[in-house]
């Protein structure tokens, strides 16, 4: 076992008076691009990341359910598995007591349960703890209740727990990188159809890392912000006659000019630019260019790859801080400083109004843009920022 897996064994030892029936790990996300693209039935593409939460697990026989962090700022939750519903948990236990009861809605009898779980994944830093959560609740009931759900349906529940009961607003970017994630591989997610293709993502053997700027300012997926850029888009569905934003084509732009008011069309337009720019980052990083739905994508230049992209992340960056107006100034510092220090692309990721931000760099510029970053933000009166690289990783699992 990994040093980590070995601890949540032990600590949950200490706290239940014996060993865990299991443990299951889920990794957090990074969006490499697509951002506000899911709920708009468009394409994301993002990479589950070396970064998780471990839940260790035990059934009961007495239908009570048991849930403790192994963080001590966050109390333990005790209840009956029937008094599991919306509005009757609060905080942090939301997303692992969701899971539970959207098992239940699904006909799955709890026989009681004890979870411990962990994570180190960021809070409020844009890159899925909450989904991370989540899902390692969901891998491991799957297994130790002999469920048979398959991920998919996985993502379904993980998702119904964070709409209904955490009240977050969110798709299902998420929770489908969390589960479907994969090693050296960015995940192509048509949010309409679900399918989803492996893109092959090989940042150390480009000589790359990408870079996490957790800029330390909280922001939360059921704040006002996030609904409204939401509510901007149902408008602006209905105004168009459209089914979602994903049936907005470039050519419709200048009818809904005039059918909008300013701040909606340029929603629509963040949509629209973004949904290509998803494209043609997924076309630019598979070498036969056939991932589904790329038909229409257009033929890569010389250049292709990792180290190819990267004009594409600040072009995403820009049209989230100006039409989608989701960004923050410790967000667009970032960026700006990365730039400026020798990264290829830099752009926001997660919803916005705080989190973090991510840098495709040199290997050997690392160190260089990171010390640039922490400079700017002590120079601006800013809390200091965490920089670290993340690197492409295999989704929920088993680990013991």
């Amino acid at each position: 076992m990994t040093r980590r897996t070995t601890a949540a064994a032990d600590a949950f030892t200490q706290r239940f008076g014996h060993a865990p029936d299991g443990i299951w790990a889920a990794p957090g996300r990074v969006n490499l691009i697509g951002e506000h693209t899911d709920y708009n039935l468009g394409f994301a593409l993002p990479l589950a990341i070396d970064r998780s939460t471990i839940a260790a697990v035990s059934l009961r026989t007495d239908s009570t359910v048991h849930a403790t962090a192994l963080d001590p700022a966050y109390d333990d939750v005790t209840l009956a598995a029937a008094d599991i519903s919306p509005g009757a948990v609060t905080g942090w236990a939301t997303y692992p007591l969701g899971v539970v009861w959207a098992f239940v809605q699904r006909g799955v009898e709890i026989p009681g349960l004890e979870l411990q779980l962990g994570s180190d994944v960021p809070i409020g830093a844009g890159l899925s703890s909450s989904a991370a959560l989540e899902c390692s609740v969901a891998v491991a009931l799957n297994d130790l209740l002999g469920a048979g759900f398959d991920l998919p349906e996985l993502v379904q529940i993980c998702r119904q727990a964070e709409n209904e009961m955490a009240g977050a607003p969110t798709g299902i970017l998420d929770q489908t990188a969390s589960l479907l994630g994969r090693g050296d591989h960015a995940l192509l997610l048509d949010c309409r159809s679900l399918a989803t293709q492996p893109v092959p993502l090989p940042l150390h053997e480009a000589g790359l890392q990408l870079l996490v700027i957790d800029t330390r300012v909280s922001h939360s997926h059921a704040s006002g912000g996030y609904s409204a850029r939401r509510a901007d888009c149902a408008r602006a569905v209905d105004a168009l006659g459209v089914d979602s934003l994903r049936d907005v084509e470039e050519g419709m732009l200048s009818d809904a000019r005039g059918r909008l008011d300013e701040t909606t069309f340029r929603r629509v337009r963040h949509v629209l630019t973004e949904n290509q720019r998803v494209q043609q980052t997924a076309h630019l990083l598979t070498s036969a260019g056939h991932a589904a739905g790329l038909a229409s994508a257009p033929t890569a230049g010389p250049a292709s790859g990792p180290a190819a992209i990267g004009d594409l992340l600040t072009a995403s960056h820009v049209s989230l801080r100006d039409d989608y107006e989701v960004s923050c100034a410790e967000l667009d510092l970032a960026v700006d400083t990365a730039l400026q220090h020798g990264a290829l692309g830099a752009r926001m990721t997660g919803g916005g109004f705080g989190g973090s931000a991510i840098a495709l760099v040199p290997e050997e510029a690392a160190e260089k843009v990171g010390t640039a970053v922490v400079n700017s933000f002590r120079m601006a009166g800013f809390k200091q920022p965490d920089v670290f690289p993340v690197a492409p990783a295999d989704g929920a699992r088993r680990l013991a």
